[in-house]
């Protein structure tokens, strides 16, 4: 291997730039925060850190990274995408109203389902289905409205389930029903310190207390108006998607399980008046009034039908992913990305509390992305540019770090090594998501000592060595089926060997084991 810049090249000026993002209310600007330090080397006093414009200019080395296949898509998660590749969503099946019914009435009947077996399995679907668009990080405040029938059975299951998720789960029951499975839900969130409010104690506007609204009033079976205290609860809802609607309101959302309460089963919103629904969960199979329903999450739970009925009701319904309770219904919303934003809330970074030294300040951030869990703190944005003045970037990965600056490792024939050859300058970027933070490097690169790539390489997994060797970075292969046959044959010329020689000691027969070089 040999250096793609010249060996002794000067120190030319650099940059590395923290920022922490603060508090945004209206502007979605990062608020950078920058320090500055210098330091002359003994030797030359040639400035390895300057105060240039503000920001402070350390110099970095660096460089190469090596090949990283992708994954191998799991069988599992193959068939689901072929499944899901070969499934028409436009030909989900949608009950009436009285095929509903019957199948609830077989499921509990000559298919042994009991009622509580039901209600545990839909409340969990409903549960994992907020999980899988709502967060807990920002959309924990739940409340769950529980009519006084199955619905609000699921309703009661799912928040035990919320809670179990990282969610703090609120419950309005006003009418419960006497029966022991009821009764045993609700011991089971009270013996969870869950909350429980009666329709007074209730905010006139919902988005004053919760994140999420779950409407588990009424399901499919229910017949006529509703009556007090649930009309009222309907109008709130309705004024909650009504103020949602306004400029600088706080965003909740409502869930919806199976059928929104007050809709007509299979003619859905009749008048247009009814509550709108930003996700409704649809169980054992959506509900013709479904149809209607215009929000941006529709999914489906209840994982419990069996062939017989699927065959009976001619169902057709989305394959379940893996080992999920739910699955989304038709295609994800479209999103305006102009309206995609995020308010940024972090501790206050202040001048006087960062390091003098910005390689300090850099482990100080860098230890705490790795105390916080964050999935490989050290991936970053290698940004180049060739002779043509085009910019390209790649992730990579920080494989070492001292007073000399970023290295990391690289195929000398890829396209960010034939660009570094011609414009020996380079630009990183770190982004650590959890704790708004990022760092920003920019400056010369030179190539590293041959034994310090030889010392890594060889520290490398020897499939990892085999995959770099295999790999003719940036280049054009004829396909995925070449590179595993190299692959393969190199495995098999360098995979480690043993031999066994027999020979005597003391009248005794023993083996010699010696390895054999690759």
């Amino acid at each position: 291997m040999r250096s793609l810049v010249p060996k002794g090249s000067s120190r030319s000026m650099t940059c590395l730039c923290l920022t922490h993002s603060l508090t945004q209310t209206h502007s979605h600007n990062l608020l950078a925060t920058t320090f500055s330090s210098s330091l002359y080397n003994s030797n030359n006093r040639n400035p390895l850190f300057q105060l240039f414009s503000g920001i402070l200019r350390p110099r970095i080395r660096a460089f190469s990274t090596d090949f990283r296949s992708a994954p191998t898509p799991t069988a599992s998660s193959s068939a689901f995408a072929q499944s899901m590749a070969n499934f028409d969503a436009d030909s989900v099946t949608y009950l009436k109203q009285r095929d509903a019914a019957e199948i609830d009435e077989t499921l509990m009947g000559p298919l042994g389902f009991s009622v509580d077996q039901l209600m545990e399995l839909a409340g969990l679907s409903v549960a994992t289905s907020i999980s899988e668009v709502y967060k807990p990080s920002e959309y924990s405040r739940v409340l769950t409205i529980c009519g006084p029938g199955n619905n609000g059975g699921d309703g009661l299951v799912a928040a035990r389930h919320l809670h179990h998720f990282g969610y703090k789960p609120f419950v309005c029951y006003p009418k419960r029903t006497p029966k022991p499975l009821y009764a045993g839900l609700v011991t089971q969130l009270e013996a969870l310190s869950i909350p429980f409010f009666s329709v007074e104690e209730l905010p006139s506007d919902l988005s004053n207390g919760f994140d999420v609204v779950i409407d588990a009033m009424f399901g499919f079976s229910f017949h006529g108006s509703p009556r007090p205290p649930f009309d009222d609860l309907i109008q709130r809802l309705v004024s909650l998607h009504n103020n949602n609607n306004q400029i600088g309101q706080k965003r909740s959302v409502i869930v919806s399980v199976d059928i929104p309460s007050g809709w007509h089963v299979e003619e859905g919103d009749v008048d247009g008046t009814g509550i709108k629904p930003d996700m409704l969960v649809s169980l054992t199979a959506p509900k013709l009034g479904a149809k209607k329903f215009g929000g941006p999450h529709h999914f489906l739970g209840g994982r419990f039908v069996p062939p017989a009925i699927a065959e009976k009701y001619k169902l057709i319904l989305p394959p379940y992913p893996g080992t999920s309770m739910c699955v989304r219904i038709g295609k994800p919303p479209r999103i305006d990305i102009s309206a995609l934003r995020e308010n940024y809330i972090s501790p206050e970074f202040l001048e006087e509390q960062v390091e003098a030294d910005p390689f300090n300040q850099f482990h100080k951030w860098f230890n705490d992305a790795l105390a916080a869990g964050l999935k490989e703190p050290n991936a970053m944005s290698l940004s180049t540019v060739g002779k043509d003045g085009k910019p390209s970037s790649r992730m990579v990965l920080l494989k070492g770090l001292d007073k000399e600056g970023f290295v990391w490792y690289t195929n000398y024939e890829s396209q960010k090594a034939r660009e570094l050859s011609e414009n020996p300058r380079a630009s990183l970027l770190f982004y650590w998501d959890g704790l708004n933070r990022q760092v920003r490097v920019e400056g010369p690169v030179q190539k590293v000592s041959d034994e310090e790539s030889e010392q890594y390489f060889h520290s490398r997994p020897r499939g990892s060595q085999i995959g770099a060797i295999v790999s003719k970075q940036s280049t054009v292969v004829p396909g995925r089926h070449v590179l595993y046959q190299e692959y393969k044959e190199l495995e098999e010329k360098y995979s480690d060997g043993l031999q066994y020689t027999p020979h005597e000691i003391n009248g005794q027969r023993l083996w010699k084991v010696d390895r054999l070089a690759p």
